[in-house]
């Protein structure tokens, strides 16, 4: 069957049309393909222009009795960013506001770790947590560059839970520290009350039947609080759908981690009225911690669980 010439004209058009969308198509392909590259390199880059301050921080956090969770921190990141890559946004745009701001802010907190240097060793807490928070901003400020706000608002969480790479500043810690150190006195003290020992308290010297204790730094148990805290807004991210249940199971892990250290106080003091004072020197004393760690999982999940029970019907916020 002949066409006619305006059929063929027709048909010519249509093909010319379909091959130049088909050619749109590959070229913005390629484009996108080049921008993602070219992210890629600048995170190269930006990692390579830290490489010393980053593997300080990596060292100091291995051998800290504090901060050693922050080398698990990037892979649970990565692994958030994982289960939400289909969520993820194809289209890229650039944030030029938002790109300058965090670079801002990222330089500025640069500056400021220069203050440091000199006056105090490179391993220092408060150098790293600067130097630390200038490597996240500058990594922002790439995402927003090179992915565009969309993208990054839809990574929000797995990129904020990078904020636990910083170790906290020394005066920060200390003051958490000490808080946490009365606040688990003050719990010790009622719960030896209701256990029916005798004693006398002086602040946060506790004396017992054969043995004094003091409640020092180290029980403050704050490495297992963070740890707490960092649990739980993990799981209130994955497993809960309502923001005031978010925020319920987060705010739970605080009072439980006084009850918590409190606790670890009076089981060790009964163990020295009961058992002997030498257990002031037991394993349970100097490396119970995991153990009693384990134990607030316990109220935690169950926690958790009630608060997963109530969100069941409840639709997933946008």
């Amino acid at each position: 069957m002949q066409l006619s010439p305006q059929e063929t004209a027709a048909r010519e058009t249509i093909i010319h049309r379909q091959t130049e969308r088909s050619s749109q198509v590959t070229a913005l392909a390629h484009r996108k393909g080049w921008w993602l590259w070219s992210g890629a390199c600048f995170a190269i880059l930006l990692i390579a222009a830290f490489a010393h301050p980053l593997l300080t921080l990596m060292k100091y956090a291995a051998g800290s009795s504090l901060f050693s969770y922050i080398l698990l921190v990037p892979f649970v990141s990565a692994y958030l960013l994982y289960l939400r890559r289909d969520q993820l946004p194809k289209n890229y745009a650039v944030e030029f506001p938002l790109t300058i701001l965090s670079l801002a802010v990222g330089f500025g907190a640069l500056g400021l770790s220069y203050r440091f240097i000199g006056q105090q060793s490179s391993t220092d807490s408060d150098y790293l947590a600067l130097v630390t928070v200038s490597f996240l901003c500058c990594l922002a400020a790439g995402g927003f560059f090179f992915l565009g706000r969309e993208w990054m608002r839809a990574a929000a969480f797995p990129l904020t839970y990078l904020i636990f790479m910083v170790p906290m500043p020394s005066a920060m810690a200390d003051a958490l520290e000490t808080a946490s150190k009365y606040a688990s006195a003050e719990v010790a003290n009622v719960l030896f009350h209701l256990s029916g020992t005798p004693f006398l308290r002086d602040g946060l010297i506790f004396q017992l039947p054969n043995i004094t204790i003091q409640v020092a730094q180290e029980c403050s148990g704050i490495r297992s609080s963070v740890v707490l805290l960092m649990t739980s807004i993990l799981a209130a991210n994955l497993f809960l759908k309502t923001r005031w249940r978010r925020l319920a199971l987060v705010v739970f892990v605080i009072p439980l981690a006084i009850l918590r250290n409190g606790f670890r106080i009076l089981v060790i003091g009964l163990l020295c009225v009961n058992v002997g004072p030498h257990m002031i020197d037991s394993l349970i004393h100097h490396r119970g911690g995991p153990l009693f760690f384990m134990l607030s999982l316990i109220p935690f999940f169950l926690m958790l669980w009630l608060l997963r029970k109530g969100d069941a019907r409840t639709p997933r916020p946008k």
